[in-house]
């Protein structure tokens, strides 16, 4: 990588950190950065997962009150994330070079289509949870599909907020804050488990990984100050007709 790359990954990492804060979908930016300068697939993904650790995880403790009560569901749900996205990182390394870029267009509109539909699935969850106190008798069987959204996480993962929180709503009973927190969580300890998992595959683009998370941070800073200044819903509609233009091109490609 020379300088203008890491410059152009940089400023994509500061957006990227900018859009997570406001509206979700910012690896739909620097993922296709990261291989506009000559990653390649795979490692580009992975890279871009150790990159948004800390984005997870200074989400994690900002929603932390919120997870009172929920010990037992993170005893049962945190390690199934973890033991998920550990798998989708070993059937990520094991997909191949080839296949995963053949598979990217998808992967970039199924994460673009999943942003598109947030503010709905969050209306649609919100009115069937509202005013549920009461968590449901059968929180083993949230297990499985938690497990299922977290092979997701860990071998791609855009969008991946979006679908742990459409399961937990699917399959408990509690308040939509409440939810909201326990997806935080279990989304963090997807991206961390397959982040760990591939730093011993040495496909991590350390440099550019670094770089990314130092703007990751700035963005989210800069985001949380733009925050009732630009509305979400603009950006939101920014980024899936952006999602939408660069599968076009990987399929053009």
């Amino acid at each position: 990588m020379d300088a203008l790359s890491f410059i152009l990954v940089g400023l994509a990492a500061i957006v990227g950190g900018a859009v997570n804060a406001l509206a979700g979908g910012g690896t739909l930016i620097t993922f296709p950065v990261l291989m506009a300068v000559g990653i390649p697939a795979v490692p580009a993904n992975i890279t871009n997962t150790v990159a948004l650790c800390p984005g997870y995880l200074g989400g994690t403790f900002a929603q932390i009150r919120d997870l009172r009560g929920h010990e037992r569901r993170l005893w049962l749900l945190g390690p199934a994330g973890a033991l998920g996205g550990v798998a989708g990182g070993l059937l990520l390394l094991n997909t191949g070079e080839s296949m995963f870029r053949a598979l990217v267009p998808y992967l970039i509109l199924l994460a673009t289509g999943l942003l598109a539909v947030q503010d709905r699935l969050r209306a649609w969850l919100l009115g069937r949870v509202n005013g549920v106190k009461t968590a449901t008798p059968h929180e083993a069987w949230t297990v499985a599909p938690v497990f299922l959204a977290s092979i997701y996480g860990g071998y791609f993962g855009a969008g991946l907020s979006v679908i742990v929180l459409a399961v937990l709503g699917l399959v408990l009973e509690d308040t939509l804050t409440r939810l909201n927190a326990l997806k935080q969580i279990i989304s963090f300890s997807i991206n961390i488990a397959a982040a760990v998992f591939f730093v011993f595959s040495g496909q991590i683009v350390w440099p550019a990984a670094l770089v990314m998370m130092v703007g990751a941070l700035m963005g989210g800073v800069l985001g949380g100050r733009l925050a009732g200044r630009i509305k979400p819903e603009t950006l939101r509609r920014l980024v899936v007709t952006a999602g939408i233009i660069i599968a076009l091109l990987f399929f053009w490609r």
